[in-house]
């Protein structure tokens, strides 16, 4: 009897807890006034709000809303920003998007688009000096990162490596400086010999003369990766999400793209990032405690 009066409250709580659930999501789409944009901190935060101005701008004509552009400290901050709703807009890295993903009800729905292709390279430089032709020369030496978090500044360098045999703290000493900026500075300045970081990026920083071919060469250029995502918070509501897309598919204003070293978004899914998934597995990674 009393299994039986159990199993009965078990049931109504359950029932209950459904409509409840049901109750929730009917009411939880947000029409936010403001659309709390992160821009993905692999570069200078000024720098960043700077440049994106023209996106403030256009995104707020296409949405009828107004645009705050967020740059975040570091990877992690901005997936916590994103996990607690504090942002309602995010550019990720791949890994980045992963990682909030796996914390976060978010969507992934646009991918940049470079030379045609919703994908992007990371590289390998070194010291010129440094006495680096391969991979396997960076044994015993000093390897730059960026975050932690970052795709193309840690976690595609560093399976790199590993296909090399070469392990963090057995073959050569890692540090993490943060952005890729500054992992191109550090190797120029010597105080790293070799590190890893987007290969736009890369180009972008030697194109704008920060960064010297006499001081800096590319050792090796990784495999395409699905490129960086657009992602938003999935509770927005429908109207909302669809001018949203539209706003990103439509862009083709040059002036708008070129921070982001892009001809144009694509559509993307969750899934384009199922090889970024399999690359942490190889390195045996805790993705948890990014």
């Amino acid at each position: 009897m009393k299994t039986y009066r159990l199993l009965r409250s078990l049931r109504a709580f359950a029932v209950l807890g459904l409509a409840s659930f049901a109750a929730l999501a009917s009411t939880a789409a947000e029409d936010p006034k403001i659309l709390r944009t992160a821009l993905l901190p692999d570069e200078n935060a000024s720098t960043l709000i700077k440049n994106n101005a023209a996106l403030k701008a256009y995104l707020e004509k296409a949405t009828g809303k107004q645009v705050e552009l967020i740059v975040t400290t570091d990877y992690s901050s901005m997936i916590e920003a994103m996990r607690r709703g504090r942002i309602e807009l995010a550019y990720f890295g791949p890994l980045s998007y992963v990682l909030a993903k796996g914390k976060a009800d978010i969507e992934a729905f646009a991918v940049q688009v470079s030379k045609g292709e919703p994908t992007y390279e990371g590289v390998i430089i070194a010291n010129t000096s440094a006495g680096i032709e391969k991979l396997a020369d960076i044994k015993g030496k000093t390897f730059a990162y960026g975050d932690q978090a970052s795709t193309s500044s840690h976690l595609i360098p560093k399976a790199m490596l590993q296909k090399q045999n070469l392990q963090a703290g057995r073959d050569y000493s890692e540090q993490f400086l943060g952005t890729h900026d500054a992992v191109a500075i550090a190797v120029q300045n010597g105080r790293a010999q070799a590190g890893g970081l987007s290969r736009p990026i890369f180009n972008s920083l030697v194109a704008r003369g920060l960064i010297s071919p006499d001081k800096v060469k590319v050792v090796q250029v990784s495999a395409p990766y699905p490129n960086y995502p657009w992602t938003m918070q999935a509770n927005l509501t429908p109207e909302l999400k669809t001018k949203i897309r539209a706003a990103f598919i439509d862009l083709k204003d040059p002036a708008i793209l070129k921070p982001f070293k892009a001809e144009g978004f694509a559509a993307a899914t969750d899934a384009d990032y199922d090889s970024i998934r399999d690359l942490g597995s190889i390195l045996k990674l805790d993705l948890s405690k990014f």
